[in-house]
């Protein structure tokens, strides 16, 4: 069986709910696959099992030296694939003739774009940010080119971020995990209850969809968050008197918490700002919800709406506060068993199209070409 060396950009103690099931689960049916993260909290080289390994940041630019120093020989990689890190991406490229494996570079999620969109929520100026980023991107684009194979999470990202890369093009798409299905747990309450996970920032503009909820009639809902910054959560609602009692705010741990949760839930929420850098591919949490059959009200995309039908497997709408409350005024007014055949239609569709094992049946069968 060939080898796959992933070079991460993620910390050891970061959720790694995307490359867990797909490198280290279903990938390795085709391939030997070792992982290494990196941590700024350990000064020396670290064996989590036989084929993940922790190194520490300071060794970034020796990183093959210090592999191959810990046993860990690159010569023996048919191929070495590095998340997001265009410096290590170049390491790698000048040390291909010499180890002979072949070279890819997997796109997640275009981290400078991010920032940008960021300090522009914050009211930033971004005029040299955006120079900046087109000089890096012209870089970045001869370095992927030199690669083997480009894994964007979608056609749209790579068409977005990286129109003039070349090379071999691989989708990486988010997918379901068909291990992970949690039941649909009905709870016994009269209320329609709303779950969003992930974070809150001045980007995301959360207070939309908190307008839209403002601006109901109707009083049989919740609205469930989870969260890593609670405290930003409980000032964000504490704006919205009428609301404070319709709304709990949870901070789940892990993987597995937070799916408990969102099972107890009816409809999931993925209403995100109509962005690039949220458009282009799907929400990882959209694939959280979808795990418990939960149906989705989300954001109206070109990729969202290539992916899902309106009103059969989820509910969509523009990410505009009157549109959001015509949806959410529809979906309460629906009984809990339409609702719950929406979530189950749903979950079957991302079984169908979006699903991990076929995803690395695919993957594999792509580098296998190479």
């Amino acid at each position: 069986m060939k080898k796959l060396l992933y070079i991460t950009d993620q910390d050891e103690y970061v959720d790694h709910s995307f490359i867990a099931p797909l490198f280290e689960t279903y990938l390795k049916k085709y391939l030997t696959i070792d992982i290494v993260y990196f941590t700024e909290f350990k000064s020396d080289f670290e064996r989590k099992d036989s084929h993940r390994f922790t190194m520490p940041t300071r060794y970034k630019n020796v990183l093959l030296d210090e592999l191959n120093r810990n046993d860990v020989y690159i010569g023996s990689y048919d191929y070495v694939m590095v998340r997001n890190d265009i410096s290590i991406m170049q390491l790698i490229l000048k040390e291909k003739k010499k180890y002979h494996y072949k070279t890819a570079f997997r796109l997640s999620i275009p981290k400078r774009r991010v920032q940008i969109r960021c300090c522009i929520a914050e009211g930033e100026t971004t005029f040299l940010d955006k120079l900046t980023d087109k000089f890096k991107t012209f870089n970045e684009t001869k370095i992927i080119n030199e690669c083997d194979a480009f894994l964007p999470t979608s056609p749209s990202m790579h068409k977005e971020f990286f129109p003039n890369v070349t090379a071999k093009t691989i989708i990486c798409p988010p997918g379901i995990d068909p291990k992970m299905l949690h039941p649909n747990i009905q709870h016994g309450g009269e209320e329609k209850r709303f779950f969003y996970s992930g974070t809150l920032d001045k980007v995301r503009e959360f207070e939309t969809v908190l307008d839209a909820f403002s601006l109901l009639d109707s009083n049989t809902w919740k609205l469930i968050i989870s969260t890593r910054d609670p405290e930003y959560a409980h000032q964000l609602v504490s704006q919205y008197k009428g609301l404070e009692n319709n709304i709990e705010i949870h901070n789940a741990k892990t993987k597995e918490e937070l799916l408990d949760l969102i099972a107890k839930a009816d409809i999931g929420v993925a209403l995100l700002p109509d962005y690039p850098v949220y458009n282009t591919s799907t929400p990882v949490k959209i694939f959280d919800y979808y795990t418990s059959a939960i149906p989705c009200i989300m954001t109206n995309t070109e990729h969202t709406n290539t992916v899902f039908t309106d009103c059969n497997d989820a509910w969509f709408c523009q990410f505009e506060r009157n549109s959001i409350k015509e949806k959410l005024e529809y979906i309460i007014s629906l009984n809990k068993e339409s609702i719950a055949e929406v979530g189950t239609k749903g979950q079957q569709r991302l079984l169908d199209i979006k699903n991990y094992e076929k995803i690395a049946e695919d993957i594999a069968t792509e580098l296998e070409a190479l």
